[in-house]
This record gives structure tokens, sequence and C-alpha cells, in this order.
């Protein structure tokens, strides 16, 4: 008898198959044939590949989202830690020719140092995620109002910035999706192949076992939190490229889809479960939800309440199985 053929074999296969993941995937073929029934262009391989450039810059943000919530914690200030690294990315661009050298990295910079605000007062202040994430949030509103002078900025983005954002360099993959896939791989790499990945893990499960273990704990959520506001920044460096100039309420639209593609993906809101193959599935089951909602017409609040709706839903599921281990 061979291996295909023993009773074994396929229970070990499905054994393997992430349900959620699963589930995220027949979702989204589901999706495709529900919009092609209103267009045909729903299945074109040029419809695809936009709906895949327009969830790439989901996908950098759920990124540093996914991160945290492996730790047990929330992230509420990426709206405007996406803003910050539009609004100070495209302002660099107006400080000459080495401020568009140093736009980007310098976007990301000024994220990642929201993050690590958020991770000090998590990690070392012992302020709930929820409310302090919140509290940054606010500050970098304030602060960015401040900066512009309560008007829209006038700034615009840089070149390196818009090509990043809408260009397609390699056989017509856009650029975006490139760096989406670039970002992807480091963060597999960063969470399967690194001790820090493998502490991330183990403070989502249970922060107390991973201290007496040797973990730095407090340095872990500090790394994680300033990691997801970096991406946050970053994915706020590629809207402002792909809109050529930043604006002050760009984030506010990422909150709920990034923890929501997080969810979906099979990750435990509660931390210590998820892989980045179920965010990935999670950021294109999305961004599919948001074209067909368009197009039907959706108002924005019906959006709010569907993702509002996953989130409770799997807060639920995933609060039941963690009570019943």
């Amino acid at each position: 008898m061979s291996l295909r053929t023993q009773p074994g074999f396929a229970d070990g296969v499905l054994k393997r198959i992430d349900r959620p993941v699963a589930i995220a995937f027949a979702c989204i073929v589901a999706l495709l044939l529900v919009g092609s029934l209103y267009s045909r262009s729903f299945l074109s391989p040029e419809y695809l590949l936009q709906q895949l450039k327009v969830a790439s810059f989901l996908g950098v943000i759920a990124t540093g989202s996914m991160i945290v919530i492996l730790l047990g914690q929330i992230d509420l200030s990426v709206p405007w830690a996406v803003a910050v690294g539009g609004m100070m990315s495209t302002a660099a661009t107006g400080w000459g020719p080495l401020g568009e050298t140093f736009a980007i990295p310098f976007g990301v910079a000024c994220g990642v140092a929201v993050g690590l605000v958020n991770g000090y007062g998590v990690a070392y202040l012992r302020i709930p995620s929820m409310i302090v994430t919140l509290a940054v949030n606010a500050v970098a509103q304030g602060l960015m109002v401040v900066h512009t002078g309560g008007f829209a900025p006038q700034d615009a983005s840089s070149p390196a910035m818009r090509t990043l954002a809408t260009g397609a360099l390699v056989y017509g993959v856009p650029n975006a999706l490139i760096v989406w896939g670039v970002v992807g791989a480091a963060a597999v790499f960063l969470l399967t192949r690194t001790n820090f990945g493998r502490a991330v893990y183990g403070v989502g499960n249970r922060e107390r076992a991973a201290y007496l273990s040797g973990v730095d704990t407090q340095k872990v959520v500090l790394a994680a939190f300033a990691i997801a506001g970096g991406l946050s920044a970053f994915g706020g460096v590629l809207l402002a490229g792909y809109a050529s100039k930043a604006a002050q309420g760009m984030g506010e639209a990422y909150l709920l889809p990034a923890i929501a593609s997080v969810v979906l993906g099979g990750a435990s809101i509660l931390g210590g479960r998820g892989s980045y193959f179920g965010t990935v599935a999670g950021v294109i089951l999305i961004t599919l939800l948001q074209s067909i909602l368009s197009v039907v017409q959706m108002p924005d609040a019906g959006r709010q309440i569907i993702y509002g709706v996953v989130i409770i839903a799997m807060l639920l599921l995933y609060g039941r199985e963690r009570a019943a281990r």
C-alpha cells in the first residue's frame, strides 16, 4: 500500500491545513464569483492585479498590526501613525535634494518614534495598550495639526515615493506589490526564524511564562510596537506616493480593516496564534470586500459595521477557544 492510500495520510494533510486560512481563501473565491455577477472584469487579470496593488498598502500596515496582535495587544494609533509617515515624508521633500533623498526613511523613522512611545507605555509603564495607543493617536493628530496650521498639507511626494507606489518596473508587476512581498518575507523570517519571533508568540501565549524562561518581555513588547509604528508610517509613505501628496485623514480608513484582516486570517486577537499567510488572505479578502461594497454603493457606515461585527465575532470565537484550553 502506498503512502497516499494509507488511512492516516488524509488525516495528516487535513491537520496541516489552517482552517481559518482555508475559509478565508474560500471566501475570496466566493467574492470573486459574486463580483463577476456584476461585472465580468472582476475575473480579468488586469482587475486582479489592480486589487493586489490596492491590497499592498493595507498589507504593509496590517503586517505591523499582526505583530502587535500576536502579543495579545492592540494598536489604535494606526490612523495617525499612517498620517505621520505620509506627512513627514512629504514635508522632507520641501527641504531640497537632501530632503528628497531621506524623505522615505525620515517618514518611517517618525512612525518608529510613535511606536516606541506606545511600546514604552505598554511595556514599562504597564498602561493597557488600548489606552496608551489611543492617547498617542490623539497626540500625533494634534502634532500634525500644529505642523500644518490646521490646513491641508501643501508638500508633494518625492519621485522615489511615487515610483514605489505607482510604478511597475518588473514585467508589469506593480512596485507596491513587490514592496509588500519584501515586507511580508521579512516578517515571515522575523516571526519564524528568529528568537524575537519565538518570543513574540511566547509573550502572546503567556507573558509570565515567557519571562520566567528568560525572555526580556519588556524589550520584546517595545520592539514589536516600534516595528508596527514604522510599518504604519511606511504605509503612509506609500499612500502619499500613490496620491502624490499627504492628507490629514489619510490613515482613518485603515484601522479597522488592518485589524479585521489579521483576525480574518486566523490570528487570535488574544495573542499567541496566527500566521502571516493568514494575514495575506485576510488582506486580500478585505480588499475584495471593499471593492464589491463600492460597486453596490454601500455607505462607509455600513462598511464600518461589517468590520466591527467581524472583529467581535472572532474575539468571541477565540475567547472561548482560549478558555477551553
